[in-house]
């Protein structure tokens, strides 16, 4: 079946999976950052991102990222990022303006996925209203995700329950062919030192479940020896190739 997925983190409700037609066949993969936002000057990280005030003078600069993943002839947007109208942060260059100068359609994306229902992660989903047209007519199958979800059926493109920033968020695990393993954070850690010391910004959902997802997805990348994006730290940009090239 093809799929669209959808993360709704508000009240009680947690992941969703809608069916929409049949899966693709594995086949090659790539994965490219795109540019979400507009970042603002560094600002000072200790009182608001750790609950037990553990970065000092620390301030770093946040920025804001949306991935596409190639399966095949499958594309997965993951994260839609800060709308064209948010004041000051909005991005510069829309997703649907940047997959264009790679050569891929809006028709193209089948998959949409929803690390957590902020508005810095969801501002340009309506650019992609096929799916989820289908959703709020009662055409497609809503699953929701209690577990993890294997995208692809192949073991490829994992969706991880990471919960703790919000009751239902979601981290990505990508296993490309030549870079091996990478994990998409979402929010489940802002920056590298949030993750380093489990650090919990004071205004996240759940502090025990949020250690305990910071503690799986390490305990994931170690055993895959994967490379851990965290999608708000500047310096994780670096990580894979700058756009428009893609990491194989």
């Amino acid at each position: 079946m093809k799929w669209m997925l959808n993360m709704l983190a508000a009240g009680t409700c947690a992941g969703a999976f809608i069916a929409l037609a049949a899966p693709a066949q594995a086949a090659d993969m790539s994965l490219t950052r795109l540019d979400c936002g507009t970042p603002q000057a560094p600002v000072a990280v200790n009182q608001r991102f750790s609950d037990i005030y553990a970065y000092g003078d620390l301030k770093l600069q946040f920025v804001y990222s949306c991935y596409l993943i190639k399966h095949g002839d499958d594309y997965l947007l993951w994260d839609t990022g800060h709308a064209m109208t948010t004041p000051n942060v909005a991005p510069k260059v829309s997703i649907v303006d940047q997959l264009e100068k790679i050569g891929v359609k809006v028709d193209q994306i089948k998959y949409v996925g929803i690390s957590h229902y902020h508005g810095d992660h969801t501002g340009q989903v309506g650019s992609f209203p096929k799916p989820f047209e289908n959703w709020a007519k009662g055409e497609g199958k809503v699953e929701a995700l209690a577990l993890d979800k294997d995208v692809f059926g192949d073991g490829s493109v994992i969706v991880l329950r990471t919960p703790g920033h919000t009751p239902g968020h979601q981290s990505l695990l990508v296993k490309l062919p030549q870079m091996g393993a990478v994990v998409i954070s979402g929010d489940a850690a802002h920056f590298r030192e949030n993750y380093d010391s489990d650090g919990v910004p004071a205004f996240n959902f759940d502090r025990a479940q949020t250690v305990a997802s910071l503690e799986r997805l390490k305990k994931i990348a170690a055993n895959l020896k994967a490379t851990v994006i965290i999608q708000h730290d500047a310096r994780d940009i670096g990580k894979l190739p700058a756009f428009p090239a893609s990491a194989k």
